[in-house]
């Protein structure tokens, strides 16, 4: 199963940095953690809001996922 890491609001909408979903395709992931934290949809339906690595690479379109795949979810990174 893919492990999903969470970072700023995404990580406080769930209450824990990282959980493992049952997917086979990122967007898989991103309807199951909607079911499952009604309060994400928003940020997915942003657009431009939320980003995805997969193995620590970023990708830009829906990846097909391997059983040890790592896929961190992330707004946008803003400093200075």
């Amino acid at each position: 199963m893919p492990k999903v890491k969470l970072f700023a609001n995404f990580r406080e909408i769930a209450g824990c940095k990282e959980l493992e979903v049952s997917a086979s395709k990122l967007s898989e992931i991103v309807e199951k953690l909607c079911r499952m934290y009604p309060e994400m949809k928003p940020l997915f339906e942003k657009e431009g809001y939320a980003h995805f690595a997969v193995n620590g690479k970023l990708v830009f379109d829906d990846v097909e996922l391997k059983e040890d795949d790592v896929v961190a979810i992330f707004p946008p990174v803003s400093g200075g």
